[in-house]
């Protein structure tokens, strides 16, 4: 069989399970929009100060602040401000601004950019991150649970009780010594063809066809070098793995494993302390990136960080730790929850422990957390996010 007839093969395959996975897919998310509708008529309001921090470049940013206005107006929180994002003011900078106002919750109104940057300023102060998605992929939104395409539901989340401790990872840019702080994550950051693959997405295109437009950015790289690092993991335990020049395609590490259809670290939990590092390699042209796809649809199904038997050209090693360095061979591009940062040779991974406060739908709350609620329902509305869950921030 000739090269050309494989390719077109192969991405016929891959197409396939693409269509048939997200038909299952869309089918739970139906039932669990049901459950979520049948569960916020129960949620309590709660009457605090809020501050919205919107990205005004959303098409549909204008439309969603009047909803909000009217929303608010409607339940009686009249206690609400708006903050917007500029190109010298992203939603950290909001943020701070708006907590030093007084906001009791702050509330990101955007995608993941917005909201990750936003939970850079919120995390660690004890006051709540609420989310409305308004952006192409929302994929932290998706992992917490809370709706994303139904803004009354997402507000319902934001602006009433029932909240949830999650880790905030960090990557440092060790040689660049500007920066005064570790650039926050929530989903994954990365080194490497991840990053290339999200800095050559058409941004117009992904408003057309949302995440699909970064499987464009991911061919324009399938061919791209392989790059070379020393790489050191500190285990949970606090012992350390080290491996010197390491090839690899792209080294991730993940404090939500879950995107829209795959599952790309099963065992990644946001709120363990950890995160999931995962170091992905392919040879052999096409087939080795074929194998990878295989490996991605064998875990999801599974539900477990485990190779499919079958892969022959490509390597998934997943590993949990608590930090994790790379020193790399030549400068390579990095990215942190699909935000691209300056390039780097130099990077360090590290993770805050449940540092950041997430208003969510009850259905993703332990029985725990869901206790601690209940007692916080007799608590004034200023105490009771933190006394219900925050643990001390050391």
């Amino acid at each position: 069989m000739s090269q050309p007839v494989l390719t077109a093969l192969i991405v016929v395959v891959v197409v396939l399970v693409i269509v048939a996975i997200v038909a299952a897919v869309l089918a739970a998310r139906a039932h669990r929009r049901r459950k979520l509708a049948e569960s916020l008529d129960k949620r309590r309001d709660d009457e605090v100060q809020y501050a919205f921090i919107i990205n005004p470049s959303k098409p549909q940013a204008e439309a969603e602040r009047l909803h909000i206005q009217e929303f608010c107006a409607a339940k009686g929180l009249d206690r609400i401000r708006f903050y917007d994002t500029q190109l010298d003011k992203d939603g950290r900078a909001c943020a701070k601004e708006a907590l030093a106002d007084g906001a009791d919750v702050v509330i990101a109104v955007g995608g993941d950019g917005t909201v990750r940057t936003v939970a850079s300023a919120v995390s660690g102060t004890g006051h709540a991150l609420g989310i409305i998605p308004i952006g192409t992929g929302n994929l932290f939104a998706r992992n917490m649970g809370i709706p994303v395409d139904d803004i009354d539901a997402a507000l319902t989340v934001a602006t009433s009780h029932g909240s949830r401790l999650v880790d905030m990872g960090r990557l440092w840019l060790l040689d660049h010594p500007e920066d005064d702080h570790g650039h926050a994550f929530l989903i994954i950051a990365g080194i490497g063809f991840d990053a290339a693959m999200i800095d050559d997405t058409d941004p117009a295109l992904k408003a057309n066809i949302s995440w699909l437009a970064y499987f464009v950015g991911g061919f324009k790289n399938l061919f791209a070098p392989k790059y070379q690092a020393n790489l050191t993991i500190t285990s949970p335990d606090g012992s350390s793995h080290s491996i010197r020049n390491l090839d690899f395609r792209t080294i991730m590490a993940g404090n939500c494993g879950q995107i829209p259809v795959f599952s790309l670290m099963p065992a990644a939990s946001y709120d363990d302390g950890i995160l999931d590092f995962e170091i992905i390699d392919t040879t052999g042209g096409i087939l080795g990136w074929a194998n990878l796809f295989g490996d991605v649809v064998h875990q999801t199904l599974i539900g477990k960080p485990e190779q499919n038997p079958l892969s022959t050209n490509s390597t998934m090693e997943q590993i949990q730790g608590l930090t994790a360095e790379v020193t790399l061979e030549k400068p390579a591009k990095a990215q942190v929850d699909g935000d691209m940062l300056p390039e780097t040779r130099h990077i360090r991974f590290s993770v805050d422990r449940r540092a950041l406060i997430v208003r969510v739908p009850a259905s993703t709350l332990s029985s725990l957390e869901k206790t601690a609620q209940a007692a916080a329902a007799n608590a004034t509305a200023d105490f009771a996010e933190t006394t219900a869950l925050l643990e001390p921030i050391r």
